[in-house]
């Protein structure tokens, strides 16, 4: 997963237990709602604002409906609760995504990322 964050997003995502969901990517999990219904689906991104981005999703209703989507997209804000797979040590994952972070902020400082932004010295 590439992480394309700005530094706001990554300052939030550090401090935060979102750092666990981005981990999640290529699990499959179930995200339970707000409005009572679920989806189950592999992790395709998480965003710093715990936006969640499914493929091929079991999605079941409030009445028990379910039907079968290729992509769903959940906002942060309507997100109940993520199941965390059994398999999945919780500590490693954090501080695998944590160590990803901080690489993506070391590399731009220390010179790397887009050469037209850099300033020019004479």
């Amino acid at each position: 997963m590439a992480l394309r964050l700005s530094s706001d997003s990554r300052t939030i995502a550090e401090n935060s237990m979102v750092v666990l969901l981005q981990g999640l990517h290529g699990e499959v999990t179930t995200v339970d709602l707000r409005n009572e219904s679920s989806a189950r689906g592999c992790v395709v991104n998480v965003d710093a604002f715990m936006n969640v981005r499914l493929k091929d999703v079991v999605y079941r209703d409030r009445r028990g409906q379910v039907t079968q989507l290729q992509d769903l997209f959940i906002t942060g804000r309507n997100i109940r609760y993520v199941h965390i797979p059994d398999h999945v040590d919780i500590m490693k994952t954090i501080e695998s995504q944590l160590a990803k972070i901080h690489r993506v902020r070391n590399f731009a400082s220390q010179g790397g990322g887009r050469k037209e932004f850099k300033t020019k010295t004479k």
